[in-house]
């Protein structure tokens, strides 16, 4: 009932509803986002300067911060870009293994080791295929020297490959611990495999640095579970962030047509999909096709469910001074309604929602707070850019 009512509140047409999810197509409203680019605006609690950084990215999927400011974005058909602080500069680093890019598939996150300054380690994920031109979501890790990656190893790559370009997941984060989370999507055609804990589709996976599985790992030791997974029953997790005082996950999640969720996992808990799910099937007014209920006893509520759909890809949580008004919020992108929510929560519920840049900039794919305090947002773009929101003092 609170979402109903939030709904009323904020005054969204449920006619948005009908938005489909991480569609890859670019919409109508995309050819005009130049000109709401580069301007100040007013939101409920700050007036923000949105800048653009660099332009002319290929679907650019995610972006990481390195030490001396300048930051690291991929493009999915295969890119990474080694951008300078200010955009002045980029670079193309070379060394990257064969990516299959394919609809959804393709080049995705990147995340910097939090000891960067001592070991030099980043980390990427990818669609890697094989013989058959079937893939999987893979994790490497590599040390860049001058224009090239180097020292690459293979730390992960999910057990079984199938059929490329849908719901590959791939959000990377860090615990304060120094485990490495990873999700992985269910791969589209073959939903139940969310609920088999011998198959990485449809999961939150939690490694050791070097790609090992922990010892506390929930599923170590059963014969009957992969040791990598954390929580599962996941459908495709693009938002993913970790609260560095608390240390909780929260996780942003694609539903079908309706559905899309908020979730704070816990280890060894499931999370439904599909046997529970609030979406709809995409050919018929019904219920998804698999699914039993809306709720079940043993699986996991939803923190909360978006409505109207938010076709959800990229989290950040607001921690730095400059916001202090959002400080605690959580930034969630959207694809499809090409927006930001900004999610004010209670440890039980969401409190309130704000929409912040409708169709301004395109899809959202992406968004992240840099060291700097200031926010940073890739649209999902065949000419995308990187932006930066910076708060303004109010005189």
């Amino acid at each position: 009932m609170r979402n109903y009512l939030l709904l009323s509140i904020l005054g969204v047409s449920l006619l948005a509803f009908q938005a489909c999810g991480d569609a890859s197509s670019p919409s109508s409203d995309e050819q005009a986002v130049g000109s709401n680019v580069n301007s100040e605006r007013n939101t409920e609690y700050h007036r923000v300067r949105v800048s653009t950084v660099a332009s002319g990215l290929e679907n650019p999927w995610a972006v990481a911060f390195l030490p001396d400011g300048s930051m690291l974005v991929t493009e999915k058909p295969g890119r990474l870009n080694h951008i300078s602080a200010d955009g002045s500069e980029r670079r193309t680093l070379d060394g990257l293994p064969r990516i299959h890019a394919f609809r959804q598939g393709g080049l995705l996150d990147v995340s910097v080791h939090p000891n960067y300054e001592e070991n030099g380690w980043i980390y990427i994920t990818y669609s890697k295929p094989n013989e058959a031109e079937e893939t999987a979501t893979a994790l490497i890790r590599a040390r860049i020297d001058g224009d090239s990656l180097v020292d690459v190893e293979e730390l992960f790559v999910q057990d079984r490959f199938s059929q490329p370009g849908r719901h590959y997941g791939s959000r990377l984060a860090w615990t304060n611990e120094g485990h490495l989370l990873m999700s992985v999507g269910d791969r589209g055609a073959n939903p139940p495999r969310a609920q088999d804990l011998m198959d990485h589709a449809g999961t939150l996976l939690r490694l050791n640095y070097d790609g090992t599985v922990p010892s506390d790992n929930p599923f170590v030791g059963r014969s009957d579970a992969r040791p990598e997974i954390f929580s599962y029953g996941h459908r495709n997790i693009q938002g993913l962030v970790v609260d560095p005082e608390t240390n909780e996950i929260w996780v942003t999640d694609h539903g079908p047509r309706g559905g899309d969720l908020l979730n704070r996992p816990q280890a060894g808990r499931n999370y439904g999909w599909p046997t529970v799910t609030q979406g709809f099937d995409y050919r018929t007014e019904g219920p998804y096709p698999g699914s039993e209920a809306r709720a079940m006893e043993g699986i996991e509520d939803p923190f909360f469910e978006f409505l109207p759909t938010l076709a959800p890809s990229g989290l950040a949580l607001i921690t730095h001074e400059s916001f202090s008004n959002w400080q605690g919020n959580l930034l969630a992108g959207g694809l499809r309604p090409q927006r930001i929510l900004r999610v004010l929560k209670s440890d039980s519920e969401v409190l309130h929602l704000e929409e912040l840049f409708t169709q301004s900039f395109g899809r959202i794919r992406d968004v992240r707070q840099g060291p700097d305090g200031h926010v940073y947002i890739l649209t999902d773009e065949s000419n995308g850019s990187l932006l930066r929101v910076e708060a303004v003092p109010r005189s």
